[in-house]
């Protein structure tokens, strides 16, 4: 986890607890969107623009939950309002919920320093729906050491250990991991404060990417490294899927905005930490965990799309499909300070809904990265013993 400053306190799991157990209901959803969107708009003012983002803690399907943000969309505009996400002047976080009666939609609005929250709900048409078996994410211990650990990648039937001072290989000996050889990283400068690294592999070639310092090396027969001091992009995956070339801050832990799309498009965005790649109708859309404490969405012409409910700074996409669509795994927003959580979303018409439960850290996440297939690792610095502790996520879907 990368320690960032909110901008806006996230406060929707409270006000969950403190909603009265009934609101009055609309016959249907279109209705309750519709007074939501009044409300809004009596607040904000017409005219204004507005940035909505989302969270889905009820029991409809990801399209379902989609619809549902579509309409409010389509009532925001009836209302005299514009949905922005560059330059809003209010911010909406809308959050649905649900009881054995109703759908509930609770919204935090702000605006300047003024914040208000409005509620809107709608009447069940039958019982509570039971969710499907769902997705469950599978974590298994890879390695431990008292160096941090920045990546770990996998040539042939090797490990690779990139952290701070070296590069290891480490082979298969009676079960474990033993150490094969390892080369020493001389950076051409002093390594920032929250050190980043990034292994990528290519059957037994690999590079590592480190702020400043570019290598390419190669572990058969044995294990090679040549470094050179420079500033070339970074390779950013999602899975096996998608790839993102993006300018790293060598003084700092963060991209600094300027990336180029598989295509050859270059675009410059706000600096962010991170970045997954998800599907809308059969076309890319990229999600960035930004600086500034906020989740974007960004389209194919990396155009800003929309807005995600508060991630943590590190976020990460797999190969796995469950249900409709792929799957991004993030952290809980912190301070990096607290242990840490991973948890799978569904992203779909441009909201993120929860599929599985999320799995505990010992401490704060401190590097993320897709892996192999439906799999990310995730390291985590253990509060307890100050250890580094790798881990291997998988994403398994329900049947």
């Amino acid at each position: 986890m990368i320690a960032a400053v909110k901008q806006w306190p996230a406060v929707f799991s409270a006000l969950l607890f403190f909603i009265p157990p009934l609101v009055s209901a609309a016959e249907d959803c279109n209705a309750a969107v519709r007074e939501l969107a009044r409300k809004t708009a009596a607040f904000t003012g017409r005219g204004a623009s507005v940035s909505v983002a989302w969270r889905n803690v009820s029991s409809l399907s990801p399209s379902e939950f989609g619809q549902a943000g579509a309409a409010f969309a389509a009532a925001l505009a009836d209302s005299g309002l514009r949905v922005d996400d560059v330059a809003p002047v209010g911010e909406l976080r809308v959050t649905l919920s649900e009881t054995p009666a109703q759908y509930l939609l609770v919204e935090e609005a702000r605006k300047g320093d003024e914040r208000q929250v409005f509620m809107a709900a709608w009447k069940r048409t039958g019982p509570a729906s039971v969710p499907a078996p769902g997705v469950t994410l599978d974590k298994k211990l890879l390695w431990e050491q008292d160096e941090a650990i920045l990546d770990i990648a996998f040539p042939a039937a090797a490990m690779l250990v990139l952290s701070p001072s070296r590069v290891a290989l480490y082979a298969r000996q009676d079960g474990q991991w033993a150490e094969r050889q390892a080369v020493a990283l001389k950076p051409p400068r002093p390594w920032p404060r929250d050190l980043r690294g990034h292994l990528r592999v290519t059957g037994a070639a690999f590079r590592a990417f480190l702020p400043g310092l570019e290598c390419n090396g190669a572990v058969d027969p044995s294990l090679t490294l040549e470094c050179r001091a420079g500033d070339g992009p970074w390779v950013l995956e999602s899975g096996s899927r998608a790839l993102l070339l993006a300018n790293f801050t060598p003084a700092r832990n963060y991209f600094d905005g300027r990336v180029t799309t598989q295509t050859g498009l270059r675009k410059t965005v706000p600096p962010f930490y991170s970045a997954a790649s998800v599907e809308e109708q059969g076309r890319p859309l990229w999600v960035l965990a930004m600086v500034d404490g906020r989740t974007r969405i960004f389209d194919a012409s990396f155009d800003a799309a929309g807005a995600l409910p508060d991630w943590g700074s590190d976020i990460a996409g797999t190969d796995a499909r469950c249900g409709a669509g792929y799957q991004v795994l993030a952290t809980r927003p912190g301070d990096g300070t607290e242990p840490d959580a991973l948890q799978a979303f569904a992203v779909a018409n441009r909201t993120a809904t929860p599929l599985a439960r999320p799995v505990d850290f010992p401490g704060p996440v401190t590097a993320l990265w897709p892996s192999a297939g439906a799999s990310v690792l995730a390291v985590a610095r253990d509060l307890a013993t100050g250890k580094y502790v790798a881990y291997l996520v998988t994403v398994v879907c329900g049947s």
